[in-house]
């Protein structure tokens, strides 16, 4: 256990964007909420899923909607205490600590700013290793953990409890209220016993996110040693010439389009995204697919570039990562694969495409 303060919190944030590979929601408006909640009940204590007892109840606590959404209508924090407090009446049972469902932009934080309002600590861990769009893509889901009992909790203090069947049903009907509920909302979902968490989840995500805050910030070189630290490699070298989005079905769908500089200055590139960046295409050809992950650099500071923060003009470096194996299993990609998405390309590891 160690205790997360303001130079943490201020790190993690650089490091989420990085990981949330383009989505998970604007990590400033998380950062900002961890920050006042830090400011006002004191640092959070962070554990290690180890810490955890066999039959601890284990909550993670999330964002919901269209990242652009948020940016505009920002939480109050009220809501995740709404819907934590709501959760533990439906189960009869308190619950032990909260963690990240991803480890990427927004939903890195929250966690953050929830444990320092309740005293919850954050196990430092997540369901995903990155951010991906929908409910049931985090690696619980291919261990049959169910998603419900979930509660949805809005600004205007709505909230709903949820019970469906598995993840793919609780993401369909999670997303339809969300849309109903203003397009963003705050949830409690995936309850796990400690046992679950243990085994289930993607460990020292927030300690990697804090890491990868520091090199971004401290590095004489960032751009390479994120390389190196990652196992990564640089897909493009390019400057941003157009750039479509649109919010639809509750995400922010789109594409970018770069002309090369420097060594690929003979060359193209475009990214297809929904909330997160999914593909990246160089002169026609994949070089990074989902689940591997794809984030946009700034090319000059390396810090991170979301969807929505990606405008006309900007010169950047794309840089790919390898997923965690538990993504590189059958399920993992029928979960969370190209076909999955629409794109009629079958997976291959960006070790392999870039060979």
């Amino acid at each position: 256990m160690r205790l997360i303060g303001k130079e943490e919190i201020e790190k993690m944030a650089i490091g989420a964007a990085l990981l949330g590979t383009g989505g998970g929601g604007d990590p400033y408006i998380g950062k900002l909420m961890a920050l006042q909640a830090i400011e006002k009940h004191g640092p959070v204590k962070l554990i290690s899923a180890a810490e955890l007892d066999d039959d601890d109840l284990v909550v993670p606590s999330a964002m919901m909607g269209a990242p652009t959404v948020m940016v505009e209508k920002v939480p109050s924090g009220e809501e995740s205490l709404a819907a934590f407090s709501a959760l533990e009446d439906y189960l009869g049972k308190k619950i032990t600590a909260t963690m990240p469902i991803e480890a990427g932009g927004v939903n890195s934080l929250l966690p953050l700013a929830l444990a320092a309002q309740t005293g919850l600590p954050v196990v430092d861990a997540d369901g995903m290793g990155r951010a991906f769009p929908e409910l049931q893509m985090v690696t619980f889901y291919l261990d049959d953990i169910n998603a419900s009992p979930m509660v949805l909790a809005d600004e205007k203090k709505n909230s709903i409890v949820l019970n469906a069947v598995n993840g793919m049903w609780t993401e369909k009907i999670a997303r339809s209220a969300t849309m109903t509920m203003g397009g963003s909302l705050l949830n409690a979902i995936y309850p796990m016993t400690g046992k679950q968490t243990k085994e289930s989840s993607i460990l020292n995500s927030l300690t990697l996110e804090e890491e990868l805050g520091d090199i971004i910030l401290n590095s004489k070189n960032p751009i390479e040693d994120l390389k190196t630290k990652l196992k990564g490699y640089i897909l493009f070298n390019g400057k941003i010439t157009d750039i479509e989005r649109k919010t639809d079905g509750g995400f922010v769908r789109g594409s970018a389009k770069f002309n090369g500089i420097n060594q690929d200055k003979d060359s193209t590139a475009s990214l297809e995204f929904q909330n997160e960046n999914l593909m990246c295409l160089v002169d026609g050809q994949p070089k990074c697919i989902t689940p591997d992950l794809i984030t946009v650099l700034d090319a000059e500071t390396g810090m991170p570039i979301t969807t929505e923060g990606l405008k006309f003009g900007m010169r950047v470096v794309i840089l790919g990562m390898p997923a965690d194996e538990k993504w590189r299993t059958d399920r993992g990609i029928e979960t969370v694969g190209p076909k999955y998405f629409g794109y009629d390309y079958e997976y291959k590891t960006i070790e392999e495409l870039n060979k």
